[in-house]
């Protein structure tokens, strides 16, 4: 008897609220494409796809379709069994990614980890 093996992600997502509303405003293979390209980084990490923003602790999501680029913002819960956590995404309009969304990315890892140490 044949057995088939099972590939297991890397990690999790979880994904916010602001997340979920900003994929649900898109064009449905818009939409399509930034899933299928967040569950492909569950497995191989493509730096392409999945990027660390500079000296900060977000990372970002990166998917192009159709000429436009997307972005979703993560960070990593270590605790929580390498969880990688959404907090928003966007359309990035201009090279360089606007300061604007990674300090709104920083304010939601830090607000989600003060509520985590409360809860201990």
């Amino acid at each position: 008897m044949l057995k088939t093996m099972e590939r297991k992600p890397n990690f999790n997502v979880l994904y916010s609220e602001s997340t979920l509303n900003f994929l649900q405003s898109l064009d449905i293979k818009a939409r399509a494409k930034i899933l299928f390209n967040i569950d492909k980084c569950r497995y191989v990490l493509d730096s392409e796809l999945f990027k660390k923003l500079h000296d900060t602790e977000i990372w970002e999501f990166r998917t192009s379709y159709r000429g436009v680029s997307y972005r979703i913002m993560a960070f990593w819960d270590v605790d929580s069994n390498a969880l990688v956590l959404t907090t928003h995404g966007f359309i990035k309009k201009t090279q360089k990614t606007p300061g604007k969304e990674i300090e709104k990315a920083i304010r939601m890892r830090e607000e989600y980890m003060n509520n985590k140490i409360q809860k201990k």
